[in-house]
């Protein structure tokens, strides 16, 4: 890990944690690969379920060290060890189990890709977005040019990647980018009572979830076609039967990903 990424676990839930304020969070290398490990370690842990991605001090991050990053760039691939999993899902299979993020004042470049990266999104009400790399002589590297006029629609994303002008976390929420606007303080707090609420749902459901809207992005047909098979295995679980149990008795279901 880097020293610059803090890595806690609260029950299921790991929290990684982008840790180097006094330079604004700028992301180094080391910093990059260390997420990709903590990534590694969540799809890996039975006994994590979710992952909460923050950042310490008061911006989730300024964007990249240019100076470390111009020679990767120059070698024409993404710094993924073999130990990790992409952080940007581009590169390796993504993380197979969800991951929520909190942003709060600067997410420039590549904050605003880790975060298109994640599954649900809670920014503060301060956050400034920016996808600047074009004023930088650069462009975007690390998913922007493909999430974003997925998720936001083509002409609004054009208009912040061709002109790099920030936007506030209220443009982000309107269209789409970010799923809740809270206040400045309490972006981790509502990010964590989400992944929280998630980590009590069955794992096994969870994961299958994912993978099902994942596969239909790329090929509905094929997504369609799986939705029935991939459940036979999950009814066979001590969950599943967790989960018809409960019902029946009328409390909460206390599953354990087996």
């Amino acid at each position: 890990m880097s020293e610059h990424i803090s890595v806690e676990t609260r029950g299921h839930v790991m929290l990684v944690g982008i840790n180097r304020p006094e330079k604004r969070n700028a992301f180094s290398v080391a910093m990059f690969e260390a997420i990709g490990r903590a990534y590694a370690t969540l799809d890996r842990d039975p006994e994590l379920r979710v992952a909460v991605l923050h950042a310490h001090g008061d911006h989730f991050t300024g964007g990249l060290d240019l100076a470390q990053w111009a020679p990767v760039f120059t070698r024409g691939a993404m710094p993924v060890p073999s130990d990790a999993i992409d952080p940007l899902g581009l590169s390796t299979v993504p993380v197979s189990k969800p991951v929520v993020s909190a942003v709060q004042g600067i997410c420039f470049t590549i904050g605003i890709e880790l975060m298109l990266a994640t599954d649900i999104r809670v920014a503060a009400r301060d956050t400034r977005f920016g996808q600047i790399e074009i004023r930088r002589g650069i462009y975007p590297v690390g998913g922007a040019t493909i999430r974003m006029p997925r998720e936001i629609g083509w002409a609004n994303a054009m208009k912040w990647l061709l002109t790099a002008d920030e936007f506030t976390a209220d443009d982000a929420y309107r269209v789409g980018l970010v799923q809740e606007v809270v206040a400045p303080g309490q972006q981790l707090p509502r990010a964590l009572e989400l992944a929280e609420r998630i980590a009590r749902q069955a794992p096994l459901g969870v994961r299958a979830t994912l993978a099902s809207a994942r596969i239909a992005l790329a090929d509905e047909e094929e997504a369609a076609r799986r939705l029935v098979p991939d459940l036979v295995p999950i009814m066979g679980s001590d969950d599943a039967r967790e989960g018809v149990q409960s019902f029946l008795e009328r409390r909460e279901a206390k599953f354990t990903g087996r």
